[in-house]
């Protein structure tokens, strides 16, 4: 006896929960030749407004684990995001239009950043702090702290690839993300919810939204509890949205995103962090 398939719903990743957007409207995703997919939620100002809100409440909690631990979630991660490689391969084939082996390189390349990136969680205070000299009986002790909420605007292409590239160092250095993924294929971005979920990854940590950037990106840029954007379109628009909140813009160099050996990854990390200085008189 034949039975029909059942077609994947495509849901926004908030707070740690699949939540469907606050509208109720879709847009319609057709694959490389044209062909209706699925339908994925087109998220509003609203959706926006939740998700860093739930990456606000995250952030005491992420920031506050240690260095250390913060690297074995990534790490695992890695893990969870290597398990449904074949899946994540498969459907970029079908929907893209790339070769196998292309497809394939892309999902591993997305998996060597994680567990890259899941190594310098406990290293970024070794490297960017310091203990500076100074000219009194003090200890002066430079220390990286969190930038706070990120928010994150995903490259069109590669889409898998580049929203896990540019998630993971404000991650790797104790910010939470609300991400938006690419527009026109943002079904295997809102894979990376699923991933997400059984990785650890605490909820409100990494939020996901789909939908039309010419809707999404002016309230999130111009949200004032949103501490920095990495912007990886170049819209000027973009800056000029962050300037009325004082909202810090990094825009990523360009890289090859498959070769994560050649990546500057201090100069990836570094934006993300807030360089505290403390004084502590010496004992005598």
């Amino acid at each position: 006896m034949s039975r029909l398939p059942v077609a994947k719903t495509y849901k926004l990743y908030v707070g740690g929960a699949f939540a469907r957007s606050e509208s109720g409207r879709h847009l319609p995703i057709a694959d490389h030749a044209g062909n209706h997919v699925a339908n994925a939620p087109r998220a509003t100002r609203k959706d926006v407004r939740d998700a860093v809100r739930a990456a606000r409440a995250a952030l005491p909690g992420w920031q506050g684990r240690t260095a250390y631990n913060r690297g074995q979630i990534l790490y695992r991660f890695a893990e969870a995001l290597e398990s449904r490689a074949d899946e994540l391969t498969a459907e970029t084939v079908r929907l893209r239009g790339l070769d196998r082996d292309g497809a394939r390189t892309e999902i591993e390349a997305a998996v060597d950043h994680a567990v890259h990136y899941a190594g310098w969680t406990d290293k970024v205070h070794a490297v960017l702090g310091a203990v500076n000299p100074v000219a009194a009986p003090h200890f002066n002790f430079t220390m990286p702290e969190p930038t706070g909420v990120v928010g994150v605007i995903a490259p069109e292409e590669p889409d898998v690839l580049g929203l896990v590239a540019e998630i993971l160092p404000p991650l790797a250095t104790g910010n939470v993300v609300v991400a938006i993924t690419s527009e026109r294929w943002p079904l295997l971005g809102l894979h990376l919810g699923e991933v997400l979920g059984v990785a650890d990854v605490p909820a409100g940590v990494v939020n996901l939204l789909s939908g039309l950037r010419s809707e999404l990106v002016k309230p999130l840029a111009g949200h004032r509890d949103v501490d920095a954007i990495v912007d990886t379109t170049a819209d000027p628009e973009v800056v000029r949205l962050a300037a009325d909140s004082v909202t810090r813009v990094a825009r990523p160099p360009d890289a090859d995103y498959l070769d994560v050996a050649a990546l500057d990854s201090l100069t990836r990390l570094e934006p993300f962090v807030e360089l505290k200085t403390a004084w502590h008189p010496v004992g005598t």
